[in-house]
């Protein structure tokens, strides 16, 4: 089913977002701010995973390699303050706080294999295929 833009990327979010999250000129959920827009290109040799992480700089991103999953994690400190020296916000949506995204790209992947490059705001991942076993067209069976 097709739904319009509106509504975001859940249905019941956008709904219970307007019922019971929003305070006065709207606070709105950010459960969806955190989500890593992620673009996964494949070549003949690599995968290339492009994450947007707009706002975030290289020191606050971290991406670990355990049993053949791949995690990218992005921490942006709290700025709890609701008050600067001109009045007090009246909405904010600039994100903080952590989120983070898994993928499995294979046991046989070794962490020194994988390339990792931050600038301006997308993270670009550089992931090496697996080298293809060589199948054999056909062979001729000897029968004892």
């Amino acid at each position: 089913m097709m739904l319009p833009s509106t509504f975001g990327e859940n249905l019941f979010d956008s709904l219970f977002d307007t019922a019971f999250d929003r305070k006065f000129f709207g606070n709105g959920n950010t459960s969806r701010a955190n989500v890593m827009k992620t673009d996964v290109k494949e070549s003949d040799d690599a995968y290339t995973v492009d994450i947007e992480l707009p706002g975030f700089k290289k020191e606050d991103v971290s991406v670990r390699f355990e049993n053949g999953t791949l995690t990218v994690t992005a921490t942006k400190a709290d700025s709890s303050d609701q008050k600067d020296e001109k009045g007090a916000y009246v909405r904010r949506e600039r994100y903080s706080g952590s989120c983070s995204r898994s993928f499995y790209v294979g046991d046989d992947i070794k962490k020194n294999d994988i390339n990792a490059k931050m600038t301006d705001g997308i993270l670009t991942l550089t992931i090496p295929k697996k080298g293809k076993e060589e199948i054999e067209a056909s062979k001729l069976i000897q029968i004892d």
